[in-house]
């Protein structure tokens, strides 16, 4: 049996498109799932689709299941949530995530997909690879009770980031960002908020989230003595500039990198990346996640979406692709909008 689904391509730098692909039956140890939703992360998709991928990196970038090769053609994305309609029968109708790209329906091994728990809507799971990151960048920062600590840079990492940290007894969390409605999504998150100019220093850590020089400089600058910032940012092929001289060296600061890609070296030896990917979806219990969810829109307009949202006017945290009725799945997580 063959059936007919489509995927979103970027043809070449800045164009999008839609591609049928055909897709032949699973084997014993695959699934075929029929997408219901995905979600779009605005900053690696973006320098993806606008051809800001450094050569030296289409290697290190590649998603899971991409086809093609950077700078495009190519199939690229990672935030998927669908129903398994055939494959095991301790998987079938149920509600998983994959890091798959966007698609209609695809096949792919059984142990690519990972159950969403229940009581999480599926439009709220596609986040759950964006929580993977905050994460792993938690195993890596390994922030103590009582911190203080800033998160500079309020996007789709860093407002998951800022959620976690909350949720740790005693530790004090400031969002930084210099868009002024951002305290609105700060106060849902449960965390401060404050504009780079009027941030307070003296930060035990800092996260650094906004993908620019002038965040990561400023992530330096709040810190306390003997502080570290935990850069989360992936730059592409942005040059990135830092005044060194003066406290860096005098207050013994830190600077160190943390990306999803290879799990923390504190939990490498005793945790999978699949390990992490379940506890991302658990900590997904939590309605606070839904004010990351900003913009909506059809799999059929997602050429047109992709360029928008690249272009800078359109929703700035977690843009959601809806891909139709299926009907509701037996077991695992509602498929609620």
């Amino acid at each position: 049996m063959v059936e007919q689904a489509q995927a979103f391509w970027v043809r070449e730098p800045g164009v999008g498109e839609l591609r049928d692909v055909r897709l032949g039956d699973p084997r014993s140890d695959e699934v075929l799932v029929r997408t219901l939703s995905s979600g779009i992360s605005r900053g690696t998709e973006a320098l993806v689709f606008s051809g800001r991928v450094p050569p030296d990196q289409y290697a290190a970038m590649r998603a899971p299941f991409q086809e093609g090769d950077l700078p495009g053609p190519v199939k690229y994305g990672y935030l998927n949530v669908g129903v398994v309609e055939r494959g095991p029968d301790a998987l079938r109708g149920r509600t998983v995530f994959c890091l798959y790209p966007h698609q209609t329906a695809y096949v792919a091994p059984a142990e690519a997909v990972v159950e969403v728990p229940a009581g999480v809507p599926a439009r709220r799971a596609v986040l759950a690879g964006t929580v993977e990151t905050a994460v792993n960048a938690l195993w890596d920062a390994a922030p103590l009770v009582g911190d203080r600590v800033a998160v500079v840079g309020a996007g789709m990492v860093g407002c998951c980031v800022a959620r976690l940290l909350a949720r740790i007894p005693g530790v004090e969390v400031t969002l930084v960002d210099p868009v002024a409605a951002r305290a609105t999504t700060a106060a849902a998150l449960g965390v401060g908020f404050a504009a780079p100019e009027e941030a307070v220093g003296a930060c035990d850590l800092v996260l650094h989230a906004s993908a620019t020089a002038t965040g990561l400089q400023h992530a330096l600058d709040l810190l306390a003595t003997d502080g570290t910032v935990v850069d989360l940012s992936w730059y592409g092929d942005t040059p990135v500039e830092l005044r060194l001289g003066g406290a860096f060296h005098s207050r013994r600061l830190s600077i160190r990198s943390s990306q999803v890609g290879t799990l923390s070296p504190a939990r490498a030896h005793r945790r999978t990346t699949r390990d992490r990917l379940r506890l991302a979806l658990e900590l997904l219990h939590d309605d606070a996640f839904d004010v990351l969810l900003t913009g909506r829109s059809r799999f059929e307009d997602l050429p047109v979406t992709m360029a928008r949202l690249v272009s800078g006017t359109g929703a700035p945290l977690c843009h959601v692709v809806d891909y139709g009725p299926v009907g509701q799945p037996s077991g695992g997580a509602p498929c609620s909008p």
